[in-house]
């Protein structure tokens, strides 16, 4: 079997949330990869550990995805500290002062282009700690919150405050709802949106939709959402730092979403606070606001 066959056979497995189906895959896949040369593959690619024990060594856990990946799954760094005699993180400059919220005696140091600026025994990446713990569907690490942070003062209002996120990054753009269906929801009585929004998606925005209220440092916006009552948004980094943060999340997803969330679930297990709205037809977003809007209703 091919790795593009193998690849496909891990992503039904673990959709299904059949996880020890698709560790053994994965077994079959990290054998494969160590025999390659990692300086000709992009390092989100690269396969980091080589099977080594983590017991009682010094670990570097590389943090080489997106940030929301990295918010998701350094909810395993207690783990590593259990059985580890040090660990670093070597991870998106960013982060750092996000991540120091969590009760941890790890290194956080900043990820760059250069070699790793400390000596180690063990090197992984920080997406391979569930198949290193061979998580299954019911030990996932899903105490929330693991980042602690005092929210941002609030408007003293008796309104429902929603953070809304409608646009992902440019590279899918099949997660993101257009502008003029996310716009109905400011016609709701008695809820206050709170745009988080950042990037291509506030160039469409018009000035009467919410409040203009997100922020480029990661930091400053996990205080105000930890000051709202609920989040919706689209597959980014937002439902992540909600999620992490035990705030309620709503997470809006197209109906070939990403492999955690696994399939023809509206819970998460990996975020407590999560309810998932799923596309009924691909690319159609209708029923998903429709369901949002009388869930709104509703609170």
């Amino acid at each position: 079997m091919n790795e593009k066959d193998l690849a496909l056979k891990w992503k039904f497995h673990i959709t299904n949330g059949d996880f020890e189906s698709a560790w053994k895959i994965n077994d079959i896949i990290f054998n494969l990869h160590r025999q390659k040369n990692l300086n000709t593959i992009p390092r989100h690619f690269q396969i980091i550990w080589n099977g080594s024990s983590l017991n009682n060594k010094t670990v570097l856990i590389r943090c080489y995805h997106g940030l929301g990946d990295t918010i998701q799954f350094i909810r395993y760094l207690p783990l590593v500290e259990a059985v580890a005699s040090k660990t670093f993180v070597w991870v998106q400059p960013e982060l750092i002062k996000l991540l120091e919220t969590m009760k941890t005696k790890a290194v956080f140091l900043p990820l760059n282009n250069e070699s790793p600026p400390v000596e180690y025994d063990v090197d992984i990446e920080l997406m391979e700690l569930p198949y290193i713990f061979r998580t299954n569907i019911n030990n996932i690490p899903a105490n929330v919150p693991y980042l602690h942070i005092d929210a941002q003062a609030d408007d003293k209002t008796n309104a429902i405050k929603a953070g809304i996120v409608w646009k992902s990054g440019d590279w899918d753009k099949y997660r993101s709802i257009p502008y003029d269906q996310i716009i109905s929801l400011s016609k709701i009585k008695d809820l206050d949106l709170y745009i988080l929004q950042k990037g291509s998606g506030l160039i469409e925005r018009t000035e009467d939709f919410g409040i203009l209220s997100g922020s480029e440092d990661v930091y400053k916006a996990a205080r105000i959402i930890k000051s709202l009552d609920v989040v919706i948004s689209v597959d980014t980094m937002i439902p992540h730092l909600a999620g992490a943060l035990g705030v309620p999340v709503w997470l809006l997803l197209n109906s070939k979403s990403d492999w955690r969330w696994l399939d023809k679930r509206s819970d998460s297990p990996w975020y407590p606070t999560m309810r998932i709205f799923r596309q009924e037809t691909f690319g159609k977003w209708d029923s998903v606001i429709n369901e949002v809007k009388r869930e709104l209703s509703l609170l």
